[in-house]
């Protein structure tokens, strides 16, 4: 019997990623709260999924295979494996049919097979039987779990039917089929494959790189950390492309303006060429709240620009000139004198009023009295009477010639611009034109005046509409090539402060993203760990006599790099390239070093591993490796082995390993017939009739020997139907190992077989005698070992054993 594994085959359960990272960020100063919050919210952001996803099986063990018409199997047949843990060997020669039952069972639970992955079409077409193959039918017995365990998983073929037009079903015993759920079992099959054919050794050391570096990152509960990581990579390339979008826009934009003859394109390539603009300025500018004179909104203070009517301008010069005929008519000799003389005496009036008395300034001889006073009254009344119509004449041309010099307004300065910038509307014309118009607005009054009242305007409203209409073009054109880049400049402008605005957001993305990287190596290392030991374990186990080495098994790389498995190989301890110092045999090994710890996983919903033909190019040293390696792993998982190598079996015997041995046997028209080559019961009672043929042993010893071993094998029996009820039932096996370690005693072992879990040992023997009091006697002989009475002798207890251990498998 196999001692227990000092080194423990199964990785421990990973541990949920949330905790471990909030601690690791809390612990790290580094780390600042926007990071902090940016990795936890992308991890958050991942479904918290458990390792099998929405699958809801577990303590899944194989009980049987049952297959017909396809590949070398034709009338139906069934492999019954032991369920629960332990060692089956299926043994035949080439071309016996153990190998389809593998075959089938990975057809049956994937829907594929890796051994035909790669390899030509015959491979696939020359799937039926020859003989039986209008039938094709694979049926696998799964035992599971929970409170309805047995489960029926079947692929059915028509007559006619392709290999991928199988009915594909699943249902509990006693239920009705339903359709098979492909994509409840995928992830798990993906992750912690039970599967691994003789093709697959090699591969699995040097296939694709990525492909082991993906299955073993996945296998140590990391893919949150690197979906995490990817959320986060995503965003931030989001991020920098909109930056970098922006950028280039501006650039685009940059390239466009500086072409431009206008004055708005000018001002707002000046405010975009710096790398970071003026978001704000920029905005106001394309709204047009910064126009100059020079600008479009100058061009269209010009057209504004307005003139008196012509109307307007004759009639002030017809009054001109009908104020000045009066004048003359009204402007004769006498009536010129005597406006004079009024004048003069209107002065001299004034002059005695503010003099008083006073001598005549004219004459000097005369006198300004009183008595002058009232003559000069009556002489300015009459004189003023006589001048009337002079007065008024005068007086008429006078505002005549005011309301003309109001006409004219001085050059305005929507006419002049930036001698930096030259005009894109030449105003030299009508600047002039405007300044003679202008210079009336200080004339005197000439007969020429109307006529030049009337030739200043009409020259400078012919300029003027002339520049206008000059303007009201260079305005369209301004638009039409200003307009199409108002909302491009809109465009840029919104997503220029959208990233602006996230600016600060990438930044903290960035740290979160290189700090994600180095936690998820740091956890990386960490639980490639036990997986690392494992695997050494298994391959110092294997390699022998092999001067090979196995360090240290790490993963380099991340999504989105280069991915590969680092082996580190030491030759005679100096340091070599894995592939290329390994022979065939031992790249199998380390094949089976790698497979073993993920197959094994306590994650992992199988109970089970099926290894076809894992014996082939290795040397009988590493043969006897692979037995311990086979009967280590069988203490927790079922461990189902298809071989044509005899040496794998004779291993086995030879180390005295518990294992179901099954012979697989090809007759005419592809019959198959599987039996039971050996088992840990029949090879202890086997070794119990040795003992008995040989007389070369002293009788005492002999009969201790045999009574050990009738012993062991129904200790054997009574684990084995222990494991196959209670597992039957839906226990965890957790749970059923916890019972079977608790009966350590032969009479518990049988108690816990024949009774359950709510054995009494002490109530077995009332239990036993119900199907006949020889129970009760035969259970006693084989715990009495040597001390059995001398008239039955070891042949009988044998017998009894033998008798016992049958009526325990009804």
């Amino acid at each position: 019997m196999c001692p227990k594994p000092a080194v423990d085959t199964t990785a421990e359960a990973v541990p949920r990623l949330t905790e471990v990272v909030a601690r690791r960020l809390n612990e790290d100063p580094s780390v600042t709260p926007d990071v902090a919050h940016a990795v936890l919210r992308a991890l958050g952001a991942v479904d918290s999924r458990d390792r099998a996803g929405e699958f809801d099986d577990s303590g899944i063990f194989l009980r049987a295979i049952r297959v017909r018409g396809f590949r070398g199997i034709g009338p139906e047949v069934t492999l019954d494996v032991p369920p629960g843990p332990g060692l089956t060997l299926v043994v035949g020669r080439n071309g016996s049919g153990k190998s389809s039952f593998a075959e089938a069972a990975e057809l049956a639970l994937t829907g594929g097979n890796r051994r035909w992955e790669g390899r030509s079409a015959a491979w696939r077409e020359g799937w039926r039987n020859l003989h039986d193959g209008d039938t094709a039918r694979i049926e696998l017995e799964l035992l599971t779990g929970g409170e309805d365990p047995e489960l029926i998983i079947t692929k059915e073929w028509s007559p006619t039917a392709e290999l991928t037009d199988a009915r594909w079903s699943e249902r509990r015993k006693g239920g009705a089929p339903a359709e098979f759920d492909a994509g409840r079992w995928a992830s798990v099959l993906e992750l912690y494959r039970p599967f691994l054919s003789y093709s697959e050794l090699g591969t699995l050391v040097d296939g694709k790189p990525s492909d082991l570096f993906d299955a073993l990152h996945q296998l140590l509960g990391l893919d949150e950390l690197t979906l995490a990581q990817e959320r986060i990579r995503a965003r931030r390339l989001e991020l920098e492309r909109a930056a970098r979008d922006s950028r280039q826009e501006r650039i685009d934009l940059l390239a466009t303006m500086e072409t431009l003859a206008d004055d708005r394109a000018v001002r707002m390539a000046t405010l975009l060429r710096p790398a970071q603009p003026d978001l704000t300025a920029v905005g106001r500018d394309m709204l047009g709240t910064t126009d100059g004179a020079d600008g479009p909104e100058g061009l269209r203070a010009i057209v504004r620009l307005a003139l008196p009517t012509e109307a307007e301008v004759d009639a002030v010069a017809t009054r001109l000139e009908a104020c000045a005929a009066t004048l003359a008519r009204d402007s004769t000799a006498d009536a010129e004198a005597d406006w004079r003389v009024l004048q003069l005496l209107r002065r001299a009036r004034a002059h005695a009023a503010a003099s008083g008395d006073c001598a005549c300034p004219v004459c000097g001889r005369g006198r300004l009295d009183e008595e002058w006073s009232r003559h000069a009254d009556v002489s300015i009344a009459r004189l003023s009477a006589r001048v009337d119509a002079l007065t008024t004449a005068r007086d008429e041309l006078r505002n005549a010639v005011r309301a003309a010099r109001a006409l004219p307004e001085h050059v305005p300065p929507e006419l002049d611009f930036d001698p930096r910038n030259p005009p894109t509307v030449d105003t030299t014309a009508v600047r002039r034109a405007w300044t003679e118009w202008a210079a009336l607005s200080s004339a005197e009054y000439s007969p020429e005046l109307p006529d030049r009242l009337r030739w200043a305007h009409t020259r400078l409203v012919d300029e003027l509409e002339l520049v206008q209409q000059g303007t009201r073009k260079e305005l369209d054109r301004l638009d039409e090539v200003w307009a199409p880049l108002v909302p491009r400049i809109a465009a840029w402008l919104d997503g220029a402060r959208e990233v602006a605005m996230r600016a600060g957001e990438l930044r903290t993305l960035k740290r979160a993203e290189d700090w994600l990287k180095s936690a998820t190596a740091g956890l990386r290392d960490e639980r490639m760990a036990p997986l690392e030991t494992t695997a050494r374990w298994v391959w110092r186990t294997l390699r022998q006599q092999s001067n090979v080495e196995l360090g240290a098994i790490r993963l380099q790389g991340n999504a989105g790099t280069a991915r590969r498995v680092l082996l580190d190989v030491t030759v005679d301890e100096v340091d070599g390239a894995a592939l290329g110092v390994m022979s065939q045999g031992e790249l199998h090994a380390l094949g089976l070093s790698l497979f073993l710890p993920r197959a094994t996983v306590e994650e992992s919903p199988f109970r089970f591993v099926m290894i076809d033909d894992p014996v082939q190019a290795m040397d009988p040293a590493k043969v006897d490796g692979l037995a311990r390696v086979l009967a280590f792993v069988a203490w927790t998982r079922q461990v189902v082995v298809f071989t044509h190598d005899e040496r794998l079996a004779e291993a086995v015997r030879r180390m005295q390993l518990d294992a179901c041995v099954l012979e697989v046997q090809r007759r005419e028209r592809s019959v198959i017939e599987v039996r039971t080559s050996s088992d840990p019961v029949r090879r202890y009672l086997d070794d119990a009739r040795s003992l008995v043929r040989t007389p070369q042993l002293p009788p005492a010893i002999a009969d201790e020997l045999v009574a050990t071993c009738c012993r062991s094998a129904l200790e054997a029996a009574s684990l084995a139907r222990a494991r196959r009820e209670l597992l039957a039932r839906g226990m965890n096996h957790r749970e059923v190992e916890r019972h079977i370690e608790g009966a350590q005693t032969t009479r518990a072992m049988v108690a816990l077989a024949v009774m359950g879990v709510g054995y009494n040992v002490d109530n077995l023997n009332k239990h036993l005698a119900r199907d006949g009091k020889w129970l009760v006697g035969a259970l006693r002989d084989v715990t009495a070992g040597a001390h059995v009475p001398i008239d039955r002798g070891m042949r009988e207890l044998i017998s009894n054993t033998e008798r016992f251990i049958a009526w325990m498998g009804r």
